[in-house]
Formats: C-alpha cells, structure tokens, sequence
C-alpha cells in the first residue's frame, strides 16, 4: 500500500521552461516525447522509456519543445534514496503506461499500489546470497593424514567436501592461502615432524607420511630448509 504522501500523476510539459525544487523526491518516467532537465547543474533528456529520480531540495529546470507527457510520482519514500543517478530497468515502462492509464480512469487502486510496484520495478530488491557449505578442514586433515597409502589428487579431496576440483582450489586459497597440494604437503610435513620428535626412525616416519622412501621424506624436508634427519637409527 503506498503511503499518504505518494501521488502519481500524468504530466504534460510544452515549450515554456519552469524551474523549482521540492522538498520530496520526484521521479518522472517518460511516456512521449522529448523532456529537456537540469538538474542541480546537469543536463539529462528524458525520452519514452527513460527516467529520473530527482532527490529533495534540488533545483531542475525544464522544458520540451514539442511537446513531452510523463508519469510522475511524488514521493516521501526513503527507498528512493541513491537512486537518483539510477535509470530504471526496461521492463518499467508498460508498468508506468498501465499507471497513467489508471490516473486517467480513475483507478484507486492501481494508484495506490502504483508508487510500490514503481519502485520495485526500477530497483529490485537484490536476491540473498547462497551460503556456502563450511569446510570442515579438521575432518579433512584427519582423513587425509589416515589416506597415506593413497597418492590423492585434487579432486579426491575436493569429492570429500563435496566442491568441484576448481571451487576446492578456490576456498583453500582463500580460507588456507595456498594451493590443495601445497597444502596436503605441509600437512605430512608436520606430521613427518611430530614423529621424528617422537624419536622414530625415518623410515617408519616415512611409511606413516605417505613418502615412497626415507630418501623422498629426507628431499622434502631439505626443501623446506630442514637439516637432513640423520639415518643411524633406521
């Protein structure tokens, strides 16, 4: 229901300028013709199917030099607000011929709801944003660090989160800052650690890490710039 401060009406504009300001917004839909504005020292041209929202207390100037007819909604609504630089979707202009048609007819409640559905057509409401399933990453590192004996792919540990490879890749770099198999190989990395604290051997280490061999488990490590873990407990 539009509120007792909105009026819809058609307005026709001719070759005499007229200038002024309104303490409300005013929104003029063009329906034929050509209507010339300034509005606060911006020239704008309103044609059939254009529009304009024009915020409380700015001055605008007009005129049309053959003739312009538009609808216009006088309107408190603070829903206008930051739309005044907006022009309104295609689709609005049968809904503005179907309201003029109503001000000429008389239908009151076809004005009455005009200045709502005006509204909703040139800005709509925007559709909520889907909520992405959470990554329980715990779960996925504990299942990874159990799946030694598998060489696993990205889209092994994107199927266990139930992500495509990409949108995997995707969230691990936004949520962990790097890449799945970088991440995947820092996890054994320290796992690799823990067990070596442990005291164990490297081969043993290297068996429950995933690493084909002490050698690979030993070349990873120096790749992180580790010393070399010493062999003479193997």
């Amino acid at each position: 229901m539009a509120a007792a401060h909105d009026a819809l009406s058609v307005r026709h504009y001719g070759a005499s300028p007229g200038s002024h300001a309104h303490d409300h917004f005013q929104i003029l839909l063009g329906l034929e013709g050509w209507l010339e504005l300034e509005v606060d020292g911006r020239g704008r041209r309103v044609g059939t199917g254009d529009g304009v929202v024009i915020a409380p207390g700015l001055r605008h100037d007009f005129e049309s030099t053959r003739g312009a007819r538009c609808l216009v909604l006088d309107s408190s609504n603070m829903g206008w607000t930051r739309l005044d630089r907006s022009a309104p979707l295609p689709d609005t202009l049968p809904l503005a011929r179907y309201l003029a048609s109503a001000c000429a007819s008389g239908l009151v409640r076809a004005r009455q709801l005009g200045p709502a559905l005006l509204l909703e057509a040139w800005a709509p409401p925007a559709l909520p944003r889907r909520t992405r399933r959470a990554i329980d990453w715990q779960s996925l590192q504990a299942w990874a660090l159990k799946a030694v004996d598998e060489r696993l792919s990205v889209a092994d540990l994107a199927t266990r989160t139930h992500l495509s490879p990409a949108q995997f890749t995707e969230r691990c770099q936004q949520e962990l800052g790097q890449s799945p198999m970088a991440w995947l190989r820092n996890l054994r990395l320290d796992r690799a650690r823990h067990l070596r604290a442990q005291g164990l051997p490297v081969a043993e280490v290297a068996r429950r890490c995933g690493y084909r061999s002490p050698s690979a488990l030993t070349a990873a490590l120096r790749k992180q710039g580790e010393p070399t873990p010493s062999n003479a407990d193997d």
